[in-house]
């Protein structure tokens, strides 16, 4: 550390040297007789420097002995040393500006005493510290940091054996108390319970009275005490705790009465005199009392009792306010409403807002008279006349509206108020036909006119309302709806005329051609529709129309809703957006229900992109979900009339053919394919899968045999064994896996089956032997990696499978599968321990796993599971491995409802997972109804599931190989165990 500092020295020694210098060398000497010179010559030019940067080293004023200066706002406000500084909590020693200066110097100046020196390290501080850092400094201090480090670990062994020796030979100097009474300890194991019970107890110090704390009693005071001091007239000069408890007096009556004055002595039981108590008189006060509040809380709105007077005392709720304010704020509001009142008395919200408010606090009356009062003072406010309408009761409220009218005449809002006050339907027709007689042209009283009309008679009240309104679309609808079809045409035409920028009108008028069976002017009316509303400046809204298409498909007039989406659907779309946004549409009117608008989408969509395969796809698949088999195989037809390489298409068509049973249909399809695809591996081994489903066996292998030496591929190796096998010709079936093979040695397909078929004989060592050479081939193939440590483990070579799975993760690192195996393989093998460490490793690798945490959630005990379930929801929370786990779990605590709520939302998001459907169908058999079973399997049976752990187990046995999937459903369903 010494040479650090002696170099630091040399350095800042020759950056001082050579400052000085350049500080020396910088200045201007002055030159009078040139600047005289100078001077002369600047009058008459300009001067040949302005605008240009100074020279270097150059400080202005530095020749006439200038050498700057400091103003006040450089250094601030001066300060003097006793001047306390701007921190108030500053500890002592730094509460004034000359204590601050003392430390600020004191850290400036280095520690050089001579006890500040040691002979190794020098001064325990840098003797130049005050100097600048810079990188030649770094790089010495890290050179010598390395030394330091290299010579401490050199000598680390050493020391930390010393340090070890040092601290035992401490601790045997200084032993702790622990150590010191271990012997003694040791002893205690030798002491009897009796030796034990019979050591005395630490005696306690308190006295008796803290050691035993009693509670203080009290003792109700008898009648005869107040009789005795009431006569005798004695005052009390203190008040009792209960008194100032409970805010009154509690009397030790039988029953006891608190007294409703909020505190204090109550007038005539604690004054002086003589006298004995009066109960009649208090009964009496109290009933007095009682009255008073029931009549204050019985007056409602509507003039009805709202407090059962005989409940009083037993519903107490009735008493308490309605309102939720503090009692001064509503003094507050009281005052401040009052004087907007008295400033300006015409304003009507003033006087509405005062009789809410008494309203609210309960004074009803109060709030009455207040809004009278408005009334006179605004007499033509509509607004104050419906609020006196609504405070007060039936009659009075009635009186108060035809007051109303006499002074608004025009209001529609006080004409509906008092239809709505009458409760008689013919008084109700009396009050809006003279409503009608002043305002003819209101579309509101018109309705509410018409409602209560029966149909003849609303028709005619129409005609006159159409009349006086006809800018109403409503009104005229309305009437269209109650004529005859010719009369309904002239009343639509009429509308029209008046109405021309309304598309209700026409498309009400195509409604009404196809509800008469008129549908070829359908289209023209909605096409003269746009054209019309265009001419008359309407923007035809596209999402507008294809609402009223929806609304037109629910109603059904599916002809009017073709025709509308068909004018409509390519307004305001770019050409490249078409597909996108036709398809979009289509998803959305599947989602609100209308089926019609939809199909008419796709319609148009086919007529605008005839070849493209993607929408005829959906179009299929939309028939398949929502049509009929007759729509399906129509649209079929004419997609691979139009896309005849499409073999989804042609496939599709087959199989509709093949679930209507027929065969024949389905062959003719898919020989039409093998004409349009000729060798196309998707159609070959269609036609052999109809075949083999349908028992035509040799057809079959007839297939295949030339579908291997016109189309060879890894798949029809694989079907054309998988036939042998299923049918039991093993030797015929080895012979092709092992022709397979030559070919297609890195299918891994192959080597399982070729392992299955070996270990089905009974050939373990063959088996064994298949599964590793094809691990050779393809050892990123998780299924051949199981299958060799499950045979294994069958074997009874636990440790061997163990290792087998070891070596699969390390070639298939953060593999959950191979991790969950490992897992089930040490719960099988009964090492709960293992399997709990194993799946903690196996969460760390593959955090997001959900078979990971669906199986973590089972391996906890019962009480646990549930904190493991809320875990694996947060890291996968759409899994279908986890929500199933989550629906098992309500199931294993019988909570029916939840549980299939939670099965419903997993085949939801996964129909593909056969082991959710099985457990469904397995919980419904178990808590379901028949129908609900019977809908299980159903859905089942539509969504075709082909994978899950159980699932595949069942479907892919050579023995459940021609069965359908609602057989396949029930085989897994029984074969599950309500072991979790």
């Amino acid at each position: 550390m010494a040479s650090t500092s002696g170099k630091q020295a040399s350095k800042n020694a020759s950056k001082s040297s050579s400052g000085g210098s350049s500080s020396g060398g910088g200045s201007l000497p002055a030159m009078p007789g040139t600047t005289s010179s100078l001077m002369g010559s600047l009058n008459k030019k300009k001067k040949p420097f302005l605008g240009m940067p100074a020279p270097l080293g150059y400080v202005p004023g530095l020749g006439r002995g200038a050498t700057g200066f400091t103003t006040r706002s450089d250094i601030g406000p001066a300060r003097d040393a006793n001047d306390p500084v701007d921190d108030r909590h500053a500890p002592p020693g730094k509460r004034t500006v000359g204590d601050q200066m003392k430390k600020n110097q004191d850290d400036d100046d280095e520690d050089l005493n001579d006890t500040n020196y040691d002979e190794f390290n020098g001064y325990a501080g840098s003797l130049f510290s005050s100097g600048p850092y810079e990188k030649d400094d770094e790089e010495a201090d890290a050179i010598y940091a390395a030394l330091d480090k290299r010579m401490d670990e050199r000598r680390k062994e050493r020391r930390e054996l010393r340090e070890k020796e040092e601290i035992e030979k401490y601790r045997m100097e200084r032993p702790k108390i622990q150590q010191q009474f271990s012997d003694l300890k040791r002893k205690l194991s030798e002491v009897t319970e009796e030796e034990w019970l019979s050591i005395p107890e630490v005696g306690d110090a308190r006295n008796k009275r803290q050691r035993n704390p009693r509670y203080e009693k009290l003792t109700p005071v008898p009648d005869s005490f107040f009789a005795k001091h009431l006569q005798s007239g004695e005052n009390h000069t203190t008040v009792d705790p209960l008194q100032g408890q409970f805010g009154g007096l509690t009397t030790p009556f039988p029953g006891g009465l608190n007294t409703p004055y909020p505190g204090g002595m109550t007038p005539g039981l604690m004054t002086p005199g003589t006298g004995d108590l009066d109960m009649r008189k208090i009964g009496q006060a109290r009933n007095t009392l009682m009255d008073m509040r029931l009549s204050q809380v019985s007056d409602s709105v509507s003039g009805q009792t709202v407090v059962d007077p005989k409940g009083y005392l037993t519903d107490l709720n009735s008493m308490i306010p309605t309102h939720g304010g503090d009692i001064s704020d509503i003094k507050k509001a009281r005052l401040l409403l009052k004087s907007v009142r008295e400033t300006n008395p015409h304003h009507p919200p003033a006087w509405i807002a005062s009789a809410r408010l008494e309203e609210v606090t309960g004074k009803l009356q109060v709030a009455r008279n207040l809004i009278m009062k408005g009334t006179e003072m605004c007499p033509k406010s509509e607004d104050v006349w419906l609020e006196a309408a609504r405070l007060q009761p039936g009659d009075t409220a009635k009186a108060v509206v035809a007051q109303a009218v006499r002074h608004l005449p025009q209001s529609v809002r006080i004409y509906i108020r008092a239809a709505e006050l009458e409760t008689d339907v013919r008084a109700k027709k009396r009050v809006l036909r003279k409503a009608l007689e002043n305002v003819s042209k209101s579309v509101r009283l018109w309705k509410a006119a018409v409602e209560l009309e029966e149909p003849e008679d609303a028709r005619i009240m129409l005609s006159r309302a159409v009349e006086c309104c006809p800018t109403s679309v409503e009104l005229w609808l309305a009437l269209a709806r109650l004529e005859t079809y010719e009369n309904a045409r002239r009343v639509l035409n009429k509308a029209r005329e008046n109405i021309p920028t309304d598309r209700h009108i026409w498309i009400t008028a195509a409604k009404l051609e196809e509800a008469n069976g008129n549908t070829q002017m359908v289209e023209k009316i909605i096409d003269r529709a746009i054209t019309s509303l265009r001419a008359n400046g309407v923007e035809i809204n596209r999402e507008q129309w294809i609402q009223d298409a929806e609304e037109c498909d629910k109603a059904g007039s599916v002809a009017t809703c073709q025709a509308v989406i068909r004018a409509v659907i390519g307004i305001g779309i770019e050409e490249e957006d078409c597909k996108h946004t036709w398809m979009e549409d289509a998803e959305s009117c599947v989602a609100h229900g209308a089926l019609e608008c939809a199909r008419a989408i796709y319609a148009h969509a086919l007529q605008v992109f005839p070849s493209k395969k993607s929408v005829w796809l959906r179009a299929a698949y939309f028939e398949k979900n929502h049509g009929t088999r007759e729509s399906l195989e129509a649209l079929l037809q004419r997609a691979v009339a139009h896309c005849p390489k499409a073999e989804v298409l042609w496939l599709m068509g087959a199989k509709s053919k093949w679930l209507a049973e027929d065969v024949p249909a389905a062959r003719s399809i898919l020989a039409l394919a093998f004409q349009a695809n000729p060798n196309s591996e998707e159609i070959w081994l269609a036609a052999v899968k109809l075949e083999s489903e349908n028992n035509e066996y040799e057809r079959a292998r007839r297939l295949l045999a030339k579908a291997r030496s016109s189309a060879p591929t890894a798949r029809v190796f694989m079907k054309s064994v998988k036939l042998e096998w299923v049918l039991g010709n093993i030797e015929a079936a080895q012979e092709l896996c092992t022709e397979a093979l030559k070919h297609y040695e890195d299918f891994p397909k192959l080597w399982m089956m070729r392992g299955q078929i070996e270990e089905q004989s009974g050939t373990v060592d063959k088996a064994r032997e298949a599964y590793n050479q094809g691990l050779k081939k393809c050892p990123q193939s998780i299924p051949l990696w199981l299958l060799l440590s499950r045979l294994e483990e069958k074997a009874g070579q636990l440790t061997r499978a163990r290792a087998i799975l070891e070596k699969s993760r390390l070639k298939n690192p953060q593999n959950p599968e191979l991790w969950l195996e490992s897992v089930r393989l040490e719960y099988r093998a009964g090492l709960k321990n293992i399997a709990n460490t194993l799946m903690a490793k196996a969460l760390q690798e593959c955090p997001n796993s959900g078979i990971l945490w669906a199986e973590a959630v089972f391996l906890e005990a019962r009480p646990q599971r549930k904190t493991k379930s809320v875990d694996a929801l947060k890291k996968c929370e759409h899994d279908p491995q986890v929500l199933l786990a989550v629906a098992k779990l309500f199931w294993s605590e019988r909570k029916i409802t939840k549980a299939r709520e939670w099965f419903l939302r997993t085949v939801k998001i996964e129909p593909d997972l056969g082991d959710a459907w099985a457990l469904f169908y397995k919980f419904e058999l178990q808590h379901g109804t028949e129908e609900q079973q019977a809908e299980v399997r159903k859905r089942c049976e539509n969504a075709e599931p082909r994978h899950g752990e159980l699932w595949c187990a069942e479907s892919k046995h050579i023995l459940n190989w021609q069965k359908k999937i609602g057989e396949i459903l029930v085989l897994v369903a029984a074969k599950i165990k309500n072991t979790f």
